[in-house]
């Protein structure tokens, strides 16, 4: 039975299991296809983190792949040929879900964090890109390699990976279609850290116990003000825009009282479903 307010949507690509208090664990399961997404997938995840950032009882969930090759080799290519075909239906044509917007362009407000057990390849590499941490085990391996394929990355990571490592390491991954190691990816600024495989969940699950000891409204927020330093021009615009929204909310909430009168009182929170 699931622990949360309401039950997850229905899941078929997705493995949902509960690590730990607050947080969430979604395990691309297409294991003997490299975790690699069909259109009907896409549209599950699109449901499923709507789902996630409504449920009250979640406050951060994590990303992983099934088994010990990949977290998700991207796109179904054989499924994309045909999709191209005639007569077939939108849901189920790869080139409307290409954008992958489910993860690789989600903008969401709760944290996703991206355990990357093994190679990320296409969309995987633009997941990971997007997600707010990323642990990936010592075996994983990034990579791009749509323009071998006559594609492009279009779902969201090329501007993402410019402003995560640069325009000539950036270029380097997009254009080459080369792979990258998960050491690589630290040093170059979008890996937070690197783990031996068996440990990549477990490490990402205990930062997830981290950010879910702390405020949910104040997650919500800080997270909303990193994201629009992410994607806006002008720094103090985007100060601004997070204190006009998600600070005018917290400050309306139980949390924020909550968390100021435990500090004066020297004892633990108690915090209260998010507001915002």
């Amino acid at each position: 039975m699931s622990p949360t307010h309401t039950p997850p949507p229905p899941t078929s690509f997705l493995k949902i299991s509960y690590p730990a208090e607050h947080v969430v664990l979604a395990t691309m399961s297409r294991e003997k296809d490299l975790n690699c997404m069909n259109a009907s997938a896409i549209w599950e995840m699109e449901d499923f983190w709507k789902w996630f950032d409504d449920e009250p009882t979640l406050i951060v969930a994590i990303i992983t792949g099934a088994g010990e090759k990949a977290f998700s080799a991207g796109a179904d290519l054989k499924e994309w040929n045909d999709s191209m075909k005639v007569g077939v239906d939108r849901r189920q044509r790869m080139g409307n879900a290409a954008a992958f917007k489910p993860l690789s362009r989600r903008l969401g407000k709760k944290p996703v964090i991206a355990a990357v057990n093994g190679l990320a390849m296409g969309a995987g590499t633009e997941f990971a890109i997007n997600c707010d941490l990323v642990v990936a085990a010592d075996t994983a391996y990034f990579g791009l390699p749509e323009v071998k394929v006559g594609l492009s990355p279009i779902g969201g990571a090329l501007p993402r990976i410019i402003r995560s490592m640069g325009l000539q390491r950036a270029s380097e991954l997009a254009l080459t279609g080369r792979t990258v190691t998960a050491k690589e990816g630290h040093e170059w600024g979008f890996v937070n850290k690197v783990v031996p495989r068996d440990q990549v969940v477990s490490e990402a699950v205990r930062y997830a116990e981290m950010i879910a000891a702390n405020s949910p409204d104040g997650i919500i927020c800080t997270r909303a003000g990193l994201r629009e330093g992410w994607e806006t021009a002008s720094v103090e615009r985007a100060v601004e825009i997070t204190l006009e929204r998600e600070f005018a909310e917290l400050e309306k909430g139980e949390n924020i009282l909550e968390g100021l009168k435990a500090f004066n009182e020297k004892r633990k929170p108690q915090w209260k479903a998010p507001r915002l």
